[in-house]
């Protein structure tokens, strides 16, 4: 049949952030409202008598312990380090801890959000907290059945003593212990006493994840439950005029056809079904204005470049003057393309809608944020909408917009159905969230061989960079020193992108660092030395960075990857950077292969303060490395007419197994609390390997991916 639609119906917006807010604390909690009652332990210990005792822990009678995790888990280990602060400060054997992943609990939990590397950060000192608060009950109640002193009870591994040898373990009174009154102040353990936190320990989920068992939201599945295949406007900034679903209709499979805004949606009883329904769909299109091309956006962020239209982000001492005085200005421009998140397991999600509630399941990075959209899309209370979350197949920031879950839900409100949104590979990639397309013009004023003046202008497809990012280095270290930002604003939606915004400025800032070094004929190392020295002791509380902390990855990142003594074939390239309050040095080995740049290891030292899992961290460091390499060196994507020239791995190119780096970590170890992992390896991986490039071919690289742009060669300065 023929459907008209009317040309008022446009596509859906999108939100143009580039990251989440951060601040607040992950969490609050009640130690006398129980756990939801879906939050169960699993069959193998389901027999026991498990008693709430808090929001984050059930104890069994046989002392047996879960814990809930209330962060998204998206592979950035929380599901096992969150749980592991709070066994640290409860005093439990490791052996006896079973994790489940808690559900939305706005009333318990805060902050559950997966973005920016801060859940550890957040949750450092409320979860060991929570942990402690409870121990302390634990001993309280035990005390009271002894007839003695709170203080001359101690615990160990679950089990609680005192002075005369007595014992008990945490099963026999946690429900006594449950009952009493909540201490104000509880004491944290020293960190020379961790048990828990600072030993590998394997992923909670590893032997689910190995053998296959349901865990991801693509294993989700429910009776009666139909599934979702959506056609979207081919192009950012088409419409929908039409449609003739018949062919579609006579799909084996295929239960219903709904139309909600621009898009379309096939039900059917399997994704085989809905997808190929929806290619047998026939819709035309309209636009009203003219459609995007990456050719196009590469002469508007060129002009914004060469414009005069900026938002100042920090301005110190006197730019222009500086520039004026100076007996050199030094001035390179770095180019990135667009990028999609591309995670391994595309987007899908659940959505339950009836009179009553709003049921919605799925793989999340913001699941609070996403259930007030739902219940603004649908015109309910925020209290009628439950999230449950899934582990995700990857997020990188892709999964913080919830846009198809917002999909699950109009159409399961439509239809009356519950329904399972499943994007291909094809969708996942065309209708994605984008990292921007971004220009960088850096300039530096030399006078007397020395740096005095610091420009940096950067132009951006939509939302422009942090607020905190300019108080970055090289902030503090260059007495003339000024941000600018401009931007265009497109229909194509863009967002956050594994370490927004840094992911590409650190390339661009440690390559000038680089040749600024070759220019004023000066050691490359010593010159980031140099510049720390100047912000050391600074009264600046906007300076984000330690320059004592990044001084000290430096030297150690040089004395471990045996920087300077050269190796036949061998050549370095030297990258440090500090973001999601982590400091990162870096040094790529490349050699060449047929007179090809092949990265074979990248040494990196990390200062992340206290590491709470080894295993998990170095997982995360060298994953970091890696996608930054694949990502520097092969990732491309370009519009044309409004429409993504890729659309699945066949053409769009990621690092390949062979091509990955041998990566060796490093920690400094510390006694200060944790900051991010998830994400402060990633940025300065593209400078190591550009610098890398330029020792060993000559060439100076100013656009990713570099495979695609080592054909010219640069100048050098």
């Amino acid at each position: 049949m023929k459907n008209n639609i009317s040309p008022s119906f446009s596509r859906r917006s999108f939100i143009k952030t580039s990251a989440l807010a951060g601040g607040g604390m992950l969490i609050g909690f009640n130690l006398f409202q129980s756990c939801k009652p879906e939050a169960t332990p699993p069959v193998d210990i389901s027999q026991l008598n498990f008693n709430d005792f808090n929001a984050f822990i059930k104890i069994a009678d046989n002392g047996m312990v879960t814990i809930f995790s209330p962060n998204p888990e998206i592979g950035q280990g929380v599901k096992t380090s969150m749980p592991m602060l709070i066994a640290e400060e409860l005093d439990v054997s490791w052996e006896n801890v079973h994790v489940e992943q808690g559900a939305l609990d706005t009333k318990n939990f805060t902050r559950q959000v997966a973005g920016g590397s801060q859940s550890i950060r957040h949750g450092w000192e409320p979860l060991r907290q929570t942990g402690a608060t409870a121990r302390q009950m634990l001993i309280n109640a035990a005390a009271a059945q002894w007839g003695v002193n709170a203080s001359e009870c101690k615990t160990e591994n679950g089990v609680i003593s005192n002075a005369n040898g007595d014992k008990l373990g945490y099963g026999e009174v946690v429900k006594v212990a449950a009952t009493l009154e909540v201490p104000e102040n509880v004491t944290l353990k020293d960190p020379k006493n961790f048990s828990v936190i600072g030993k590998d320990t394997p992923n909670v989920d590893i032997d689910k994840i190995t053998t296959g068992k349901p865990l991801y939201g693509l294993d989700y599945k429910e009776e009666g439950m139909v599934y979702a295949s959506v056609l979207r406007p081919p192009s950012f900034g088409k419409k929908l005029v039409d449609f003739d679903d018949t062919n579609t209709k006579a799909v084996s499979g295929v239960q219903d056809v709904v139309k909600f805004g621009d898009k379309i949606a096939v039900l059917a009883t399997s994704t085989w079904a809905a997808m190929k329904g929806k290619k047998a769909l026939e819709a035309n299109w309209t636009s009203d204005s003219k459609l995007e091309s990456t050719e196009e956006h590469d002469k508007i962020l060129k002009s914004l470049l060469e414009g005069s239209e900026f938002n100042t982000l920090r301005a110190d001492g006197d730019v222009k003057k500086a520039f004026a005085e100076a007996d050199q200005v030094i001035e390179r421009t770095y180019e990135s393309p667009f990028l999609p998140h591309n995670c391994m397991e595309p987007m899908n999600f659940f959505a339950d809608v009836t009179p009553e509630k709003v049921r919605l399941v799925g793989p999340i990075q913001t699941p609070a944020g996403t259930a007030k959209r739902v219940a603004d899309l649908l015109e309910r209370d925020v209290e009628d909408v439950s999230v449950e979350m899934t582990r995700m197949g990857g997020g990188f920031g892709r999964r913080l917009y919830g846009d198809f879950a917002l999909e699950a839900a109009e159409i399961s409100k439509i239809s009356q159905k519950p329904v399972k949104v499943v994007y291909s590979r094809e969708d996942d990639m065309s209708a994605g969230i984008y990292r921007p397309a971004i220009k960088y013009k850096i300039s530096a004023s030399v006078k007397d061989n020395k740096i005095t003046g610091y420009h940096l202008k950067e132009a951006s497809i939509n939302s422009n960079m942090y607020g905190l990012i300019p108080n970055f280095f090289p902030a503090g270290a260059v007495e003339n020193y000024q941000v600018d930002v401009a931007n265009y604003d497109s229909k194509i939606t863009t967002g956050a992108w594994r370490a927004p915004y840094t992911n590409f400025l650190s390339f661009a800032e440690q390559s000038f660092f680089d040749e600024l070094a070759e220019v004023l004929e000066v050691d490359r190392i010593q010159l980031r030395l140099d510049l720390l020295q100047k912000v050391k002791g600074t009264t600046d509380e906007r300076i984000q960075y330690s320059p004592e902390r990044l001084e000290n990855v430096i030297k150690v990142a040089v004395d471990k990857s045996g920087w300077g003594n050269k190796k036949e074939g061998v050549y370095q390239g030297f990258s440090a950077y500090y973001c999601h309050n982590t400091h990162v040095a870096e040094v790529a080995d490349v050699v060449l292969e047929n007179d090809i740049p092949v990265v074979k290891k990248v040494t990196c030292v990390v200062d992340c303060g206290i590491v709470v899992n080894p295993l998990g961290a170095k997982n995360q460091i060298e994953g970091g490395v890696i996608d930054g390499v694949g990502h520097a060196m092969y990732g491309d994507f370009s519009f044309k007419d409004g429409t993504p020239q890729d659309t699945n791995f066949n053409t769009y190119r990621l690092i390949r197994i062979n091509e990955t780096p041998v990566v060796e970590t490093h920690f400094i170890e510390s006694d200060i609390a944790p900051t991010g992992l998830g994400e402060p390896t990633l940025p300065p991986a593209g400078a190591a390997v550009a610098n890398a490039i330029k020792a060993a071919k000559g060439i100076r690289l100013y656009k990713q991916p570099f495979i695609k742009n080592m054909n010219t060669k640069a100048p050098l300065g």
